[in-house]
């Protein structure tokens, strides 16, 4: 593999993590930063013994910079990377693409233009637990997935009156600053869906937006709420995603998943299935029926059911080192495409085009308050 030389631009806390992660992956060499000349940023230019940060003009016209990687604030995504890929790079950006649909629909279609990557950092879909409930939802251990929710109760402490993330005309609202991970989540899982519900709460006094919530139809009936709320103090920072099948619901926790539970009855082909999907869960028995007791009903149909059961499986990660990992793996898996243009990637310029819309289209319904 060749080496590809990478320029950030803007490395904020979140902006010096991620290159912690990216500078790890085989192929890549850190070249310069810019958008900021804030203390942090001279130090993390320090930290990897590059020049102090430049001017982003300057930046996407370096030719030893083949990517450039932007972790600045929403409404500068479309500007910065327009002017990347008008320079001829490759570009990676956190979520959202952009806080405008048409703005994100001219990315792609110039990125096409000029044969270019353009990705959305959604590496949601990196993690393990990404693909065990698409093997629950494909294989029906629990039967058919009948409803699902995220619920996200978030802390504000970082986020002071003045910062941008309650300013709408930088954010995009917390819809498409925050909200696109999911709804890309759920189309992996479900396909595309439609936003038939959308609602969003004011802070008293200060008027800006901290909570919102939608219902998202996907396939013919599935129904799928989701909330997000920013008025936790850090300490009680939480979130919960929970799928509800024919035969029992399995919860995820927290924002990056790293433990899921399942409680179901299940026969005993059933239970092989999800020791299969669950390797090493912690698997406990609430209950055991027998003759008569193991025949039930629901949804007009009979079940045949062996035992109640509790299901425990986790990563051994910690959150944050989970985090690192999708990261890693999400670069390492765009370099495969740079290096063959047949390699199948589990992000595309796609994810952050298809997040936006849904999460546009939440926004508006929003506020319109249906």
């Amino acid at each position: 593999m060749r080496t590809y030389g990478l320029g950030i631009i803007g490395c904020g806390g979140f902006g010096l993590f991620a290159l912690q992660h990216f500078t790890q992956v085989e192929g890549v060499r850190l070249i310069a930063m810019a958008g900021t000349h804030r203390p942090q940023a001279i130090a993390c230019a320090r930290r990897f013994g590059i020049p102090d940060p430049i001017e982003v003009e300057a930046l996407v016209q370096m030719p030893e910079i083949d990517i450039v990687y932007i972790a600045t604030p929403p409404f500068l995504h479309y500007p910065q990377a327009k002017m990347a890929l008008e320079a001829g790079k490759h570009v990676i950006v956190e979520k959202p693409l952009a806080t405008r649909l048409e703005h994100a629909e001219e990315l792609i279609a110039l990125a096409r233009a000029q044969n270019r990557l353009l990705v959305t950092n959604l590496m949601q879909r990196y993690n393990p637990v990404f693909d065990k409930i698409q093997q629950l939802i494909e294989r029906k251990p629990l039967g058919e997935l009948l409803h699902a929710y995220f619920e996200n109760y978030a802390t504000d402490e970082g986020l002071p009156p003045d910062h941008w993330f309650w300013d709408r005309e930088k954010s995009g609202g917390i819809f498409i600053e925050h909200g696109v991970h999911f709804f890309d989540l759920f189309e992996g899982w479900l396909g595309a869906g439609e936003v038939v519900s959308a609602q969003r709460g004011l802070r008293p006094n200060s008027g800006v937006e901290e909570q919102v919530q939608c219902a998202v139809r996907y396939r013919s009936d599935v129904l799928v709420n989701f909330y997000h709320g920013f008025h936790q103090v850090g300490r009680m920072d939480r979130q919960e995603m929970r799928f509800v099948f024919e035969l029992g619901d399995v919860t995820l926790y927290e924002w990056i998943p790293t433990r899921v539970r399942i409680h179901a009855v299940v026969d005993e082909a059933q239970t092989r299935q999800l020791c299969e999907i669950f390797p090493n869960a912690l698997l406990d028995v609430s209950a055991v029926y027998g003759g008569k007791d193991r025949l039930a009903r629901s949804r007009f149909q009979e079940r045949d059911l062996y035992q109640m059961i509790e299901m425990r499986w986790g990563l051994e990660n910690q959150k944050m080192h989970l985090y690192g990992q999708l990261l890693r793996a999400m670069l390492t898996d765009q370099l495969a495409y740079l290096e063959n243009p047949q390699h199948a990637r589990r992000i595309t310029e796609q994810n952050g085009l298809n997040s936006l819309r849904m999460a546009v289209a939440a926004t508006e319904k929003a506020d319109l308050g249906t």
